[in-house]
């Protein structure tokens, strides 16, 4: 057993069950052996692939609705531009590249910023973007971004990594699902019957026996947070992540490690925990905090369309050879494609904005 499973039942043992959230913060963030502060999970050598791990034309397209985004806000003299876990810097980097050629104006007004907690990561991302000659600031958190002015945030991939909370439907009331020491290892227990519920189960039906339903309160708090500084100081952001369009129960909980899928209890910190973002919940928690904001949502799929990925395949695949081009149209239809695998529809782009953008996701069709 690892040092940190050891902490981890030494601490069921002596305080009772742990709530997931808990456990969850332990396994991803413990200070010396938590899985995103002690190895580099993204790529073909690591546990799992991002999209902008996929294809440069990810990265290339968020710069062009980024560079719209903020001519469309007037294209203020000076306000911060940032992305939220920016992993291995692949996607900012591929970003300030693309936005250098589109017009130097937005990298002279921009205060480039990211948002990272690990240490690990934040040297990967200074070492990869070091080659721009730009002054880029590392934050740990959003509110410790700077104040003054608009802010463009992109976030892909991050809020899948917040804790979550479970509860599951047994014996006609609630009990929230807890971690237990088992033997060898840790197993799932039900807590007392509690009344002590998410407030948005009121708006579900009838659950049935078994039901689960999450809530990530680090998620519509950082969702909040996000919300005000951009109700205070305009802006817009991009949150990108696997979810569903509409609140209501399911288990999404998940865990990957060497990009197949693993017990999430199982050798903590060994694996990237994960589960599906609730869009719905996301736009209730930055809606509370700050009522004015615009907001819209796309299945990824038909984002990266309307942006023109197949234009800008067409153009990276006429000064390819013909295995390029059928790597170009493989990233393509993984990018945006709707079969298993793809990311087209599973995954969905939230777009809040402190005035209208002309601009996906807030001139697409609803999703369900």
């Amino acid at each position: 057993m690892s040092d940190l499973a050891s902490r981890i039942r030494a601490e069921i043992e002596a305080s009772g069950p742990m709530r997931l959230d808990r456990f969850w913060n332990l396994c991803l963030f413990d200070p010396t052996d938590g899985y995103y502060t002690s190895r580099d999970p993204i790529g073909a050598s690591g546990d799992f692939t991002t999209a902008p791990e996929i294809s440069q034309m990810f990265g290339e397209l968020l710069a062009a609705w980024a560079f719209a985004a903020w001519d469309g806000l007037g294209r203020p003299p000076a306000f911060t531009f940032a992305e939220a876990g920016p992993g291995r810097g692949t996607l900012i980097a591929d970003m300030l590249r693309t936005l250098r050629q589109l017009d130097p104006a937005f990298l002279k007004a921009a205060r480039i910023r990211l948002v990272e907690v690990s240490d690990r990561l934040a040297g990967i991302q200074a070492e990869r973007l070091a080659r721009f000659d730009l002054p880029v600031r590392r934050v740990r958190q959003i509110e410790e971004l700077d104040g003054d002015g608009p802010l463009l945030l992109v976030a892909n991939e991050l809020l899948d990594a917040l804790a979550i909370r479970q509860f599951v439907f047994r014996g006609g009331a609630w009990h929230e699902r807890l971690v237990d020491a088992a033997a060898g290892g840790f197993a799932f227990a039900d807590g007392p019957a509690t009344t002590l519920v998410p407030a948005a189960l009121a708006r579900l039906p009838q659950p049935a026996e078994g039901a689960v339903f999450e809530v990530s309160p680090e998620r519509d708090a950082l969702c909040a947070a996000l919300a005000r500084r951009l109700a205070q100081e305009g802006g817009a952001a991009l949150l990108i992540d696997y979810g569903h369009a509409r609140t209501g129960f399911g288990d999404t909980l998940q865990a990957l490690r060497r990009h197949e899928t693993a017990g999430a209890l199982d050798a903590p910190g060994t694996a990237d925990i994960t589960s599906h973002v609730d869009f719905e919940q996301v736009a209730r928690a930055m809606a509370g905090a700050a009522p004015t904001l615009r907001f819209g949502l796309a299945a990824h799929g038909d984002f990266l369309l309307s942006l023109g990925l197949p234009e800008r395949a067409g153009r990276l695949g006429a000064h390819a050879d013909e295995a390029g081009r059928a790597a170009i149209t493989a990233a393509v239809h993984r990018l945006a494609g709707r079969a298993q695998g793809e990311m087209g529809t599973l995954f969905k782009v939230f777009g809040a904005a402190s005035a209208p953008l002309p601009l996906p996701p807030f001139v697409q069709p609803r999703v369900d």
